[in-house]
Order: structure tokens, then C-alpha cells, then sequence
């Protein structure tokens, strides 16, 4: 009988054990589809800083504090730092950015003053020295990915930064193994505690998508916005093929957040005097604005940062409106 007893009290307590675990189940599925449901609208604003060594500071630039503000210095390049002749370091980043004006004392206080600021800093870039591209011209995969830990571990950790953004624009390398290198790296400086969130910056070349859409169909669970360079289209722009446009590499890029964007470099893509905001408006008033970014502050700063402030205050009333 005793036995019989002690059956029926393990029974019951792995009853309890299984209800526990679909109780644990449920919750985490519908944590799942909340997640899932919620508006891809946030209120985020990005700008590029320190690429062309025009003596801008984080301080020059005007902060909302009603948006999550991210700088994103410019650039870490893994070329030697030679002018006249660099050369690929296969993965061992050095600094490219006006280091003399964008300093590690100069980020602490950044975030000190404004508790809505993180500081991220991009990998690549156009190119490096007196004009040569930055190409990614990795040696192989397991090696790149060591000294791009090791060299950028180093750099985040003395800059007291929060994230990473991937800038790469040409390549010596196939679709894979960027994707391999820069998708492990992303997993290990997350994993590693250094950074929190993880952007890539492509753009409509057939050579450069087929890179990041390689990148994000392994990686695209540590990338958390896509910083997708609008202004690397047509200056004549309009607003109807911006908005075509977004839609196209929302689709590429499906289920992550697009940050709609415009250079104040005259460089090309939809202007503000051609109807950038109005554009940011509609796909705001669609729930889809996740945020906007700028390149860059360098040429901003001449003007005033007039579009930095509408961007931010576009951005802030998208929160108000957020349920």
C-alpha cells in the first residue's frame, strides 16, 4: 500500500513538473508573438561622426533628448595606417576617425551628459589613406575573426562604446566568407558582453547586396538595424521612389528595422527640399519608421545640424504616438 502511495505522490509531482514547463512554454510563445506584433516604429536617431577630420565634436551636434541618439564614429579600418600606400591587416583594426577631436574622455561625457546617447563606431568604409578603397580582404576566416576580436575588443573597451556597425563597401573575399567573419564576430562581441547592438550599412549595388544579403541570411538574428544608404541612389529622388525603394529592401531585409536615410554631403538619394520628411511621414503615419540616420555630422556642422534637428523631432513625436 505504501508503495502504491509513493507511485501515485511521483506521479503527481511530475504532473506538476510537465504543467510547470507548458505553463513556461506558453508564456515564453506568447512573449514570442507580443514581440512579433509590436510596431517596427521606435524612436531612433543615428548620424556619422569623425570621417573627415573637420574638427566636429559630439557636443557641436544637437541632442532630443525624447530619442535614443546614437553616434557612430568613422571609421575602423583593418588596413595599416600608411597614407601613401595602406595595406590590409587581416582583421587588426586601427582607428580612422579624428581621434584628436572624438576622444575616449569626449564619449564618457557624451554619455554622461545625455543618458539617451550610446556611441557605436563602423568597420570600412569607402576607403582609407590618400583615396584606396577599403577592400575586406580577409586571410581566412578562424584568423580574421581572432584578430578583429582581439584589435576590437581593445577599441571598445578604451572608447567606452556600445555597439558596432559594418561598413564594408568593397571586397576581396566571396558572398560566404564575409558573411562567416563578420557574422562570428558580431556573435562574440555580444556574447562577450562588449556591445549591445550590431547595424550594417549596405547599399543598392548587385556586388554589395550579394555580401549583406549573405550576412543576413545566416546572421540577421544579431543585427539589429539596417542602415541602408538611400542617399546612394539618384539625387533627382523623388518622394514616390524613395518610398518604392524602402519597401524593395524591406523585403530583402524582411523583419528588420530600416532606417530611412539622407547625407547632407549633397551626395545624392531623396533631399529634404525634395521631400525626405514628407516621405519619413508617411512611412511613419504606416508604422514603419523604426528611425532615421544621417551622414554625416562632419558636413552638418557648417549649416547648424538644421536636419538633425527635424529628424530628432520627427523621431520624438513617432514615440508620442506609439501605444
Amino acid at each position: 500500500m505504501a508503495s502504491f502511495s509513493n507511485l501515485i505522490a511521483k506521479l503527481f509531482l511530475l504532473l506538476q513538473i510537465i504543467t510547470s514547463l507548458l505553463s513556461i512554454s506558453s508564456f515564453k510563445t506568447v512573449l514570442s508573438s507580443l514581440h512579433d506584433a509590436a510596431p517596427n516604429s521606435t524612436d531612433l536617431f543615428r548620424e556619422y561622426i569623425g570621417a573627415e577630420f573637420n574638427g566636429v565634436k559630439f557636443s557641436d551636434v544637437p541632442i532630443n533628448q525624447h530619442v535614443d541618439f546614437h553616434f557612430i564614429l568613422s571609421f575602423a579600418i583593418d588596413y595599416t595606417t600608411t597614407s601613401n600606400s595602406p595595406s590590409p591587416t587581416n582583421g587588426h583594426f586601427n582607428i580612422f576617425w579624428d581621434t584628436d577631436n572624438l576622444t575616449p574622455t569626449q564619449v564618457t561625457s557624451i554619455k554622461q551628459n545625455h543618458n539617451n546617447v550610446k556611441v557605436a563606431l563602423s568597420l570600412g568604409g569607402d576607403s582609407v589613406g590618400d583615396g584606396y578603397y577599403a577592400y575586406f580582404n580577409p586571410s581566412s576566416v578562424d584568423s580574421w575573426v581572432s584578430n578583429a576580436v582581439s584589435s576590437l575588443t581593445n577599441i571598445i573597451q578604451r572608447y567606452n562604446l556600445d555597439g558596432i556597425d559594418i561598413d564594408y563597401e568593397h571586397f576581396d573575399a566571396d558572398p560566404e566568407t564575409f558573411a562567416e567573419c563578420i557574422g562570428r564576430l558580431l556573435t562574440t562581441l555580444k556574447t562577450n558582453g562588449l556591445i549591445s547592438f550590431a547595424s550594417i550599412a549596405p547599399f543598392d549595388d548587385d556586388q554589395v547586396q550579394s555580401h549583406y544579403q549573405a550576412l543576413w541570411q545566416k546572421y540577421g538574428h544579431v543585427i539589429d538595424y539596417v542602415n541602408f544608404q538611400f542617399y546612394a541612389y539618384d539625387a533627382g529622388t523623388t518622394v514616390s521612389q524613395f518610398l518604392g525603394y524602402y519597401e524593395t529592401q524591406s523585403e530583402k531585409y524582411k523583419g528588420g528595422k530600416i532606417l530611412a536615410s539622407m547625407a547632407t554631403d549633397g551626395s545624392g538619394g531623396l533631399s529634404p527640399q525634395n521631400g525626405f520628411f514628407r516621405a519619413c511621414t508617411t512611412l511613419r503615419a504606416q508604422g514603419k519608421l523604426p528611425g532615421i540616420f544621417i551622414w554625416s555630422a562632419d558636413d552638418s556642422m557648417a549649416n547648424g545640424f538644421p536636419y538633425e534637428k527635424r529628424s530628432q523631432s520627427l523621431m520624438a513625436a513617432t514615440k508620442s504616438q506609439l501605444p
